[in-house]
């Protein structure tokens, strides 16, 4: 792909984040109408209208390029090029008016042949946006990763010196594998944190505010933008798909020098959440 096809698609995406952005902050403290929700998650219908949005912004200048998303997939997501978005990640601090969430919309390419992730596709193009912050991470590959303009890299600092953010998915299982992970972790390292975003936990690594991020189960879309900026800024995106359940994995995202560190703690991050 060409420097100026990439500029397109780039700033097609980051037009995208924004607008879908605008329509969070300017809801933020509005009644919301939840379409479906468990003990653990909240599907409201704001994340389909974000995800339309931005829908309706991607088909119109790249008509060719499939959507997978939270809210529903549009096209053929196996073909060349396809756009991974996540409308409002971080829906359930958005519900509760807690302004920690964002937009996350990665353009991924086919590749030759499948990575030693498991992946057919990888990403090219990452943007991840707080409206609430007014703070816009970008990234193409090959390139410096940049907050607002200006390039950011990781954090160098050691385990002990670590903010690590958590994440303990959504069903049982997953949070009885990570609470004895969590247990042995956090007397190793500075402090622990759980915000109850992916996308933001990622950018925060990639531009030094924390220095890592795990989670045995997450989605493809909460961390295909910010695994690409990460790696920009001269981190680490090490993931492993799980077994059950398409798009899913399991993630330790870091500066690059602690995940070894982590697992000598902890031992290896099981995909399929077994200790």
């Amino acid at each position: 792909m060409k420097i100026l096809e990439k500029k397109n698609f780039l700033n097609t995406a980051v037009k995208a984040a924004q607008i879908a952005g605008e329509i969070m902050a300017n809801n933020l403290f509005s009644f919301k109408k939840i379409n479906s929700s468990t003990q653990r998650d909240i599907k409201l219908e704001l994340d389909v209208k974000c995800q339309k949005k931005i829908e309706m912004i991607l088909n119109k200048s790249h008509p060719e390029v499939a959507i997978l998303g939270e809210e529903g997939n549009a096209g053929d997501i196996d073909t060349e090029l396809r756009w991974v978005v996540d409308p409002i990640d971080g829906t359930v601090n958005y519900t509760y008016g807690i302004p920690h969430a964002c937009v996350s919309i990665a353009l991924q390419k086919r590749k030759v042949h499948k990575s030693a992730v498991g992946s057919d596709f990888e990403t090219i193009i990452g943007v991840v946006f707080d409206p609430f912050t007014n703070e816009l991470w970008t990234a193409v590959k090959g390139q410096a990763a940049k907050l607002n303009g200006k390039k950011i890299s990781v954090n160098d600092g050691a385990l002990k010196e670590a903010m690590i953010a958590i994440g303990f998915a959504k069903d049982k299982a997953t949070m009885d594998y990570m609470m004895p992970y969590f247990t042995k972790l956090a007397p190793k390292i500075r402090k622990p944190r759980m915000m109850g975003s992916a996308a933001l936990a990622m950018v925060y690594v990639a531009c030094g505010r924390f220095h890592g991020y795990i989670e045995s189960k997450i989605q493809i879309w909460d961390v295909a933008a910010g695994g690409l900026i990460l790696e920009c800024a001269g981190g680490e995106f090490w993931r492993i798909p799980r077994k059950k359940g398409k798009h899913r994995y399991a993630v330790i995202a870091s500066n690059g020098k602690i995940r070894k560190p982590i697992e000598r703690v902890c031992g290896q991050l099981d995909p399929d959440g077994l200790l």
